[in-house]
Formats: structure tokens, C-alpha cells, sequence
């Protein structure tokens, strides 16, 4: 019967994760995710999951599940899911993605792996126009 189910490809979302700012006596970075709509039409109803798993100083590690419900996002804009601190960047950064678009629901999975979130992977991020890590 699953196999019965169409399986409809997500294009034209993608995730970012941008620094916004240094704070504190450690120059610790606060970073914030977004959610971005390339496409020509708008989105609804979007839901996103995100957590953190993966393997700390020999440890198994998962964080919370959280869940935001976005409502809508326009045709060509962002919007903002979490703030998310840097020390979580060494182990998986989960979003599950899913949304409307004529009545028809689609849902991708975005993984950023351990150590991926770095100045040196940063790109310029369309739309935002700032510099940061993204998974399309």
C-alpha cells in the first residue's frame, strides 16, 4: 500500500543557518535557521522538527524535538525557524520540513552533519543576502 503513494520531490526549499552576532567573554557566536521558498507560489500550513543527534566526547547525544509551525510563507521570501548556539554543531542538525501546496502535502528531510557549519562551507545565501550554510 506504500508504494501506492506518490512520492512528490521537494524543490525550491532549502535551510540556512547564518551567525547573527558575538557575545559574551568567549566571543561565542548566536546563530539563527531559516526556511527559504524559492519557488513561484507560496507554501502553507509548514511545519518543522528539528534536533540534534550524534556522539559527544564518547557520549550518545540527542536533544529535544522541537516543533515550529510557521503558517504561511510567501512566494521568494524566508522566515525564521530557531535561534541554535554552536555548541550543537558537532553533532547532526535535524529539520524535517513538511507543507501544503494545493492541497497536496510534501515533506523533506535537511541534515547538516557534525563540523558542517563552518566559515569555510559559508556561501551567500540567496534572498537573505548574508553569508551562511545551506542545504537546498
Amino acid at each position: 500500500m506504500l508504494k501506492d503513494i506518490p512520492r512528490i520531490a521537494v524543490e525550491d526549499i532549502a535551510i540556512a543557518i547564518i551567525p547573527k552576532e558575538v557575545y559574551g567573554e568567549n566571543n561565542e557566536s548566536l546563530w539563527e535557521v531559516y526556511i527559504i521558498n524559492f519557488k513561484s507560489e507560496s507554501i502553507e500550513n509548514v511545519l518543522v522538527s528539528s534536533k540534534g543527534y550524534g556522539t559527544y566526547k564518547g557520549e550518545t547525544v540527542k536533544t529535544s524535538t522541537l516543533r515550529h509551525f510557521l503558517g504561511e510563507i510567501k512566494e521568494l521570501s524566508y522566515m525564521l525557524i530557531e535561534p541554535i548556539q554552536n555548541d550543537i554543531f558537532g553533532l547532526n542538525n535535524e529539520y524535517w520540513v513538511s507543507f501544503y501546496i494545493n492541497n497536496e502535502v510534501f515533506d523533506k528531510k535537511y541534515i547538516f552533519l557534525p563540523e558542517s557549519i563552518k566559515e569555510e562551507y559559508f556561501t551567500t545565501i540567496p534572498l537573505l543576502e548574508k553569508r551562511g550554510v545551506m542545504i537546498r
